[in-house]
């Protein structure tokens, strides 16, 4: 029997401070009247929130979520038999070209080590005409925002606005990520 310690506290916290960041993800895919073939990604996809929300949303879309860490993939396979969980670095993606319609990425970006590298690899599974949608708290010093304009011709900006993180609980969280 496997332990998920880390990854059930991560799980709970996430759902507790970006709850309605996940809504908002699954409100906005939702909007834009994508058809039932349509593939998504969730890059850095933890435990598996948005995978499981938006399997739940829309049952005819295929969901896949890639992270690097092999324990939240575990924990988000025992929790989710509809999507597609895999371990993968965002800059080398395990997928062939033009795979998805849709990526999402929520609170991971300003993780990336390469964060070139992993726009250009978003930019490669992405199907022509397809939609990338990157949400977190800030955008890696520019970085992100100016490889994404070399490789999109539209980047837009909206801020997210997340409502509680508490001091102490971003402490504890970054404390065990080193």
């Amino acid at each position: 029997m496997q332990t998920f310690t880390h990854a059930e506290q991560y799980d709970r916290h996430a759902l507790r401070l970006g709850g309605k960041l996940y809504d908002r993800v699954v409100a906005d895919a939702r909007q834009v009247g994508l058809p039932d073939s349509t593939r998504v990604l969730d890059v850095g996809t933890g435990p598996g929130r948005i995978p499981r929300a938006l399997a739940a949303a829309e049952p005819t879309w295929t969901i896949d979520g890639v992270d690097l860490s092999p324990q939240m993939i575990e924990f988000a396979r025992s929790r989710d038999s509809r999507a597609t969980y895999t371990v993968g670095d965002v800059a080398a993606l395990p997928y062939p070209d033009a795979s998805f319609d849709l990526i999402v990425s929520s609170l991971s970006q300003h993780h990336w080590s390469h964060v070139d590298a992993g726009i250009r690899e978003l930019r490669r599974v992405l199907r022509p005409g397809g939609r990338l949608w990157i949400y977190d708290v800030r955008w890696s010093l520019g970085r992100a925002r100016r490889a994404a304009e070399r490789e999109f011709a539209e980047v837009r900006r909206e801020p997210v606005r997340l409502t509680r993180w508490p001091i102490p609980v971003i402490a504890r969280l970054t404390a065990r990520t080193g």
